[in-house]
């Protein structure tokens, strides 16, 4: 098995039950991420019991109701606006803890719903149910030139209390390269890298005035270093996982004429719930070209900059 048969899953190849998509530790080699995606039609219901997981609910396309009860057997619910689609600007969300039984319900329109996992065993007790508003939701210009991209940080340990989930939506406007320069966190380095397993789930679509037949499609590129080599180049599409156990990833390209966007899912064994990453040293020089350069107009996508 090479690394993309083992690290890719386009849409389908990992489908469970409700779930279109199921991402979990039942993939082998894979421990502290989760992230299920499922498709409702309108008023339609899924179950889950979170376990050991904490979990942020993200609408992906259409709203849903959120109901919760948690380990004390408390009572949770929120209405989740959602949006058009992940293309038409941030969404609001849902934190729910560990030990709690979840449900999610589709409005009466058909909504698609993802459910970011991660192991939660930091804290000693459960974290309570949340809901953050889109309007909080801080977005992010990330880049330059034909590196700029947008971020939208709902699930970071700047905006969210959480045990070690991290989780953050990535739009790259059609031409331009995000995740680059390549960077890696699969260290505990103290204050200069954290150890943290992600997932990139993608949905790509095709500028206004494609013609019919066109078919969005993006890539994504994880290598690694010699002590722990791994190798995945991917043509991805909507619905398309790729996960980076360890090593470099980036770029993430959108090809001329296809916008991508990726959801990412990170957590990992270490004490502190951080972010911290280090590029690699043969790219990193391409940041000090930033600032000469000016952030693609046609950012932010679907919102106010």
């Amino acid at each position: 098995m090479n690394d993309n048969e083992r690290w890719v899953r386009p849409y389908g190849t990992a489908a469970e039950g409700a779930f279109q998509v199921s991402i979990t530790e039942a993939v082998p080699g894979w421990t502290h991420t989760s992230l299920r995606v499922a498709t409702l039609a309108p008023f339609a219901q899924v179950t889950v019991e979170t376990g050991e997981d904490e979990i942020i609910v993200v609408p992906l396309a259409g709203g849903v109701d959120v109901m919760a009860v948690d380990h004390a057997g408390e009572h949770h619910k929120a209405r989740l606006a959602g949006r058009e689609n992940v293309f038409a600007g941030p969404s609001d969300v849902a934190y729910v803890p560990r030990g709690a039984s979840l449900t999610i319900t589709a409005g009466d329109g058909a909504a698609k719903v993802a459910l970011c996992g991660a192991k939660a065993a930091k804290r000693a007790e459960p974290l309570p149910f949340r809901h953050v508003a889109a309007s909080d939701v801080p977005v992010e210009l990330r880049g330059a030139g034909t590196a700029s991209r947008e971020v939208r940080n709902f699930g970071v340990p700047q905006v969210l209390d959480a045990d070690s989930i991290i989780a953050c939506e990535v739009i790259t406007p059609a031409g331009n390269w995000s995740s680059y320069p390549p960077h890696k966190h699969d260290e505990e380095r103290d204050g200069v890298e954290t150890e943290l397993e992600e997932i990139y789930y993608f949905e790509v679509r095709a500028e206004p005035g494609a013609p019919d037949g066109a078919d969005p499609i993006g890539y994504q590129r994880v290598y690694g270093t010699a002590e722990r080599p791994i190798d995945v180049l991917a043509e991805v599409r909507t619905g398309d996982v790729v996960l980076v156990p360890h090593g470099w990833h980036g770029p993430a390209m959108a090809p001329p004429g296809y916008d991508l966007y990726y959801l990412n899912v990170m957590a990992g064994p270490g004490a502190t719930r951080a972010w911290l990453i280090c590029d690699d040293p043969a790219h990193g020089w391409v940041r000090q070209t930033w600032a000469q350069q000016d952030v693609d107009p046609r950012l932010p996508m679907g919102g106010p900059r």
